[in-house]
């Protein structure tokens, strides 16, 4: 097994790391006291990272998933404060976190999401861009973006419908409610849920159904599904992105939600 992205002693931990075996690639979010946020350094990790493995073609299946005890609990709320006032940063956030998922859904590799603890609002959105989904009972996947005045930004308001109807997306993203891995797999957000203490053995069996396979076909199988009413979505893609940019560095409601997270309180909007 090869450790990539290591840092020299006394540098900053990677908050991304990654580790080839074989034909099978494991990136890690790595910042387990966080719960995995996906901020816009996290997301240039990420990037970076799946550029890297789409141009080694040794490697047929990458594996994502969080260190310690979550999958990712999305953005960082607390750094968003000042991303909203930097609206050229902040679009550059936004296009990054986009061309990361894209890639991702696009690579002639098939991506696997392993999600355990929280998966919310910026891990959902990644998750959603993965190919195959093992989920935990345990877990506790939701959009969440509407709990402090967010919207999604990075694809969930056109992949979610796409994965288990325009219903059932306007149920999680209007309500913010949670689902447990079994209720994503019933619903056809997760591809298969499984009790925490087995997903390590769960894997193992997904990773051998994959190797088995030919890595063309996978690829060949992988695109001819993902091209199915590409173009339409590919706009939505664009409006949300530009939408999204425009609310959260003009409206009161968006800045008031993270400074209610920040501080620990419930927000005061104002429909402004």
């Amino acid at each position: 097994m090869t450790e990539q992205n290591q840092t020299d002693a006394g540098e900053e931990p990677r908050r991304v790391l990654c580790a080839t075996d074989g034909p099978v690639a494991t990136i890690t979010l790595n910042r387990p006291d966080q719960l995995n946020p996906l901020d816009r350094y996290t997301v240039g990790e990420l990037l970076e990272t799946v550029e890297q493995l789409d141009a080694d073609e040794t490697v047929s299946t990458v594996i994502v998933r969080g260190a310690g005890r979550a999958f990712s609990a999305g953005g960082d709320l607390e750094g968003y404060l000042e991303l909203y006032k930097d609206r050229p940063k902040f679009m550059r956030f936004l296009r990054d976190f986009n061309t990361l998922l894209e890639t991702i859904e696009r690579s002639s590799k098939i991506y696997v999401a392993v999600v355990h603890g929280h998966c919310v609002a910026g891990g959902l959105e990644l998750m959603l861009a993965c190919d195959i989904v093992l989920a935990a009972h345990e877990a506790k996947i939701a959009d969440g973006h509407l709990n402090f005045a967010q919207l999604p930004g990075a694809g969930g308001s056109q992949r979610l419908p796409r994965a288990i109807g325009v219903l059932r997306a306007k149920m999680l993203v209007l309500t913010g409610r949670t689902l447990n891995g079994q209720d994503a797999e019933r619903i056809g957000l997760a591809s298969l849920s499984v009790p925490l203490a087995e997903i390590e053995p769960a894997l193992d069996a997904l990773i051998g159904d994959l190797s088995r396979k030919s890595p063309l076909g996978l690829k060949g199988a992988k695109y001819l599904i993902n091209t199915g009413g590409l173009n339409v979505r590919d706009a939505g893609l664009e409006l949300e992105l530009t939408y999204v940019h425009h609310y959260a560095t003009t409206s009161h409601d968006a800045y008031e939600g993270l400074a209610a997270f920040k501080e620990k309180r419930d927000p005061q909007l104002t429909g402004r």
